[in-house]
């Protein structure tokens, strides 16, 4: 079993460029599925991002990676199921729906995996694409999506900013026959550069970032060259690793306008912040003051994503921090782990407590998920003595080569391979007393 071992208290400090967006990246290799050639560039390299290229293998497309840079030929899409095992393995595989169905009339899924954060059923997905007219039935846990012709441009109304929903119906009515009005969507960056991408395939798309979009059908996509964002949340957390550990950062490649409200945040827990030359510095105090009150909400609002590092960061921060979790609710699961090194917190329902302390303590935890694996890792940054982080895959998901990047600022962590038989043996002699 492998676990990341971080021995804490040491500060961080140097420059770090910030990878590309996992989060703008899976919609983007979805979206490739519609045609032609595309060369994508600053692709991070993560269990979510090959797994979306096993997807398009599957599915017959090309798809080649070399470095940060993928290649996807879809001249031909010869299959449109994908199998459950691979359905699994991440939430964002539901975005494969709206481009195999916009591809080849049909599309077959089943129920998409990823962390485990509470009910995100797919039902705003499915009555999007039966708008624009597709048929929909399910059987024995699989989903068949089927169009007589080509899709047909419709007046869709999310009753919320749903991401993934959006980048469904962006993709799908890209194709379609006629105009289709979107209401209500979601603005976050990923959905701007989702629209950007398909327009440089010859897509007609216009008011991404704003509430209402507007998509014209093509007839087909062609050949394009695009870059992937920034990842925002990879951003925040490196923010918060300065911050529980008092040390001061510059992050490269990066879009402070992104990340306005975590900047906003860590402003008032008494952090500075410097945009120079297309970098961002944060310098953080020796100690943190608690945020008051602290909700998550779609962007531009504070990002759910960044919850679960902010938390961490403030755990020994200098009075009480509240934190209102209004988008998944069984985010705070990750809480119980922090407790382990001593934090005080609590929460109920969709509120957490966290009462400052002087100092975290080096404990065994495991990843509940993926942005909780990332706030343990903050934690224990900051923690006096040796932790060690197990369940790391939610962790490899979402950050590409994390403890090498945090090594090279300073931190002193290592990913190890644990001897599960030898563990077992060291448990039996503690219980036994031998």
């Amino acid at each position: 079993m492998e676990c990341l071992v971080i021995d804490g208290g040491y500060g961080l400090h140097g420059e770090i460029k910030v990878q590309g967006s996992k989060n703008g990246a899976l919609p983007v290799l979805a979206a490739s599925v519609l045609g032609g050639r595309s060369v994508i560039h600053n692709c991070p390299r993560l269990t979510d991002t090959d797994s979306s290229l096993e997807i398009l293998r599957m599915l017959g497309c090309g798809a080649v990676r070399n470095g940060n840079t993928v290649t996807v030929d879809a001249d031909c899409v010869p299959r449109c199921d994908i199998p459950p095992e691979l359905m699994r393995r991440m939430r964002s595989s539901v975005i494969f729906l709206g481009a195999v169905l916009a591809r080849c009339g049909r599309a077959i899924v089943s129920a998409p995996g990823g962390c485990e954060l509470g009910p995100r059923p797919i039902d705003l997905h499915l009555s999007a694409m039966r708008k624009l007219g597709a048929e929909i039935t399910e059987k024995d846990g699989l989903v068949c999506c089927e169009s007589r012709g080509r899709l047909k441009g419709a007046e869709i109304v999310l009753p919320f900013p749903s991401v993934g929903a959006t980048e469904n119906i962006i993709i799908a009515a890209s194709t379609a026959k006629g105009r289709t009005t979107l209401v209500g969507a979601a603005k976050e960056p990923e959905i701007t550069e989702l629209a950007d991408f398909i327009n440089a395939k010859g897509g007609r798309i216009s008011g991404a970032g704003s509430d209402v979009l507007v998509i014209d059908g093509v007839e087909a996509a062609g050949n394009c060259e695009h870059t992937c964002i920034p990842d925002r949340i990879a951003a925040a957390t490196f923010i918060a690793a300065a911050a529980a550990t008092g040390s001061e950062l510059t992050l490269s490649d990066v879009c402070p306008e992104h990340i306005a409200a975590v900047i906003s945040v860590f402003e008032k827990a008494g952090c500075r912040f410097e945009t120079k030359g297309g970098k961002l510095t944060v310098a953080a105090p020796e100690r943190l003051k608690a945020v008051r009150f602290l909700q998550t909400a779609p962007y531009p609002a504070f990002p759910t994503d960044a919850q679960a590092v902010t938390a961490a960061a403030l755990a020994t921060a200098d009075g009480v921090s509240v934190i209102s979790e209004t988008i998944f609710g069984s985010r705070f699961r990750y809480l119980r782990e922090l407790k382990r090194m001593g934090a005080n917190a609590e929460s109920e329902g969709g509120i957490a407590v966290i009462r400052g302390v002087d100092r975290l303590r080096g404990a065994e935890m495991h990843c509940t998920d993926l942005r909780g694996g990332a706030a343990l890792v903050v934690a224990a940054l900051g923690a006096e003595g040796r932790s060690e982080i197990r369940s790391l895959r939610h962790i490899d998901r979402g950050y590409e080569s994390f403890e090498a990047a945090l090594a090279a600022l300073g931190a002193k962590i290592y990913r190890n391979v644990k001897n599960e038989t030898a563990d077992t043996i060291d448990v039996f002699r503690e219980a036994s007393g031998v």
